[in-house]
């Protein structure tokens, strides 16, 4: 399966996390950012891997932010 993730500052290490494991289960991860911890906005990256898996280039997404809202 293709899955969109993506990430703020505050879910990176959740989002690397689940990258790992997705992948080690033969899942193709598309990573949307961010790629650090550096402070950033969500939208940024979140908008986009959303459109990946409204547009059907991915199948699923998983989004993780610091706050669990996103």
């Amino acid at each position: 399966m293709r899955i969109a993730m993506a990430a703020d500052h505050g879910g990176f290490a959740l989002k690397e996390a689940l990258k790992a494991v997705l992948a080690e289960q033969g899942h193709e991860v598309v990573d949307f950012g961010t790629h650090d911890t550096t402070m950033v906005d969500y939208t940024d990256f979140a908008a986009p891997a959303a459109r990946a898996v409204a547009s059907g280039e991915c199948e699923r997404g998983i989004f993780c932010c610091g706050t669990g809202l996103g």
